[in-house]
């Protein structure tokens, strides 16, 4: 067996546990399941897969549930995964490799969100410190749990060769309920630590979940004022939903304010794509052609297609709307299969232009 040891907390997950675990069993990873206080059929279930199945009384604490499952693990290396993401991809040799040398630092995850934007599906990959030592690391914040060297400092990251799709589905009445319940724990954490960017960023996240664009906006601006570490994915993932969140709310000048971040977060494809959906929203075309070109030519995204297929597809729709058609179909053609520009290639075909 690999020296790793598959720490999980779970509560009512019979809908997801079993195909999460069913993927891990084959890893060589000691599995750990640690229930809450499910009233389905998720400990039954995780009796046919984990190695170790134990019990713990909540106690509104997410900290305390994720270290209490770490302190079961035969091994000192602690892999911690939720019962909605499912294994897609490990390099095991390479996993075990990346762990020589690494106690006191955290191995990154890759994770696969799926999202709708425009009524299309999509994803949005993110990269998430999930694998530690646990005698350098452990858990802290009640809620939105981050991983903190036992000092309580922000431990260094190194990627690991892991990938997880993240179902992440639940109902509007489930969905509700838990980002009430989450509010709550936020809110009380802030209230006791005082003002935080992850806090303020989660507050945000929470907000997004319960549709209230003006609040999760607030809380975004609250935390990219706090200046935190522009490298760190959340700051990222904090501007651009920032700058979404206001473009939802047709507060575009208030968005365009962003422009004054643009050296700290124009190496992201997200960013530029961002700033080129605002421009367009503007009324600028030419600002706006220049930031999606400029998208096709980074490498680092989250949301798939920001850097290919959606930034041509705006490119060839700005093209169209200047009466440039042979610039337009070059950047539709470019966008292979995605469906709204096959739509306008058929409508440019059939001698309906803008």
């Amino acid at each position: 067996m690999l020296p790793v040891s598959v720490c999980m907390i779970a509560k009512n997950e019979d809908n997801h546990i079993e195909e999460c675990l069913k993927r891990l069993r084959p890893c060589r990873f000691e599995i750990i399941v640690v229930d809450t206080g499910s009233v389905d059929r998720t400990v039954e279930i995780a009796h046919r897969y984990a190695d170790k199945v134990f019990h713990f009384a909540w106690c509104d604490d997410f900290s305390s549930a994720r270290n209490f499952s770490i302190q079961q693990a035969a091994n000192d290396w602690v892999l911690i995964i939720d019962c909605d993401e499912y294994l897609e991809n490990v390099n095991l040799a390479q996993l075990e490799e990346s762990l020589s040398g690494r106690r006191e630092s955290v191995g990154m995850i890759t994770r696969n969100n799926p999202y709708t934007i425009q009524g299309a599906r999509s994803i949005m990959s993110e990269r998430i410190g999930r694998l530690f030592n646990k005698s350098y690391c452990h858990f802290e914040g009640s809620i939105h749990e981050q991983v903190r060297t036992l000092q309580g400092k922000e431990p260094d990251v190194f990627p690991i060769p892991l990938t997880f799709y993240h179902e992440g589905y639940v109902g509007e009445s489930d969905k509700r309920i838990r980002a009430t319940r989450n509010l709550e724990m936020l809110l009380h954490d802030l209230a006791i630590k005082g003002p935080s960017p992850y806090i303020y960023f989660q507050l945000g996240q929470n907000y997004i979940s319960l549709n209230d664009m003006e609040k999760a906006a607030h809380y975004y601006k609250l935390g990219l004022d706090l200046n935190a570490d522009p490298n760190s994915d959340f700051v990222q993932s904090m501007a651009e939903t920032y700058g979404y969140c206001l473009m939802d709310l047709a507060k575009y000048d208030t968005a365009m304010a962003l422009r004054e971040k643009y050296d700290l977060f124009s190496h992201r494809a997200d960013f530029v794509y961002l700033m080129g959906m605002l421009y367009a929203k503007k009324g600028e075309p030419e600002k706006a052609l220049e930031e999606f070109k400029k998208a096709t030519t980074l490498s680092s995204y989250s949301r798939k297609g920001v850097n290919s297929y959606r930034a041509n597809y705006h490119i060839g729709d700005i093209y169209e709307s200047m009466g440039d058609l042979d610039q337009a179909r070059v950047y539709y053609k470019k966008c292979g299969d995605y469906e709204p520009a096959m739509r306008r290639l058929r409508d440019l075909a059939a001698g309906n232009a803008y």
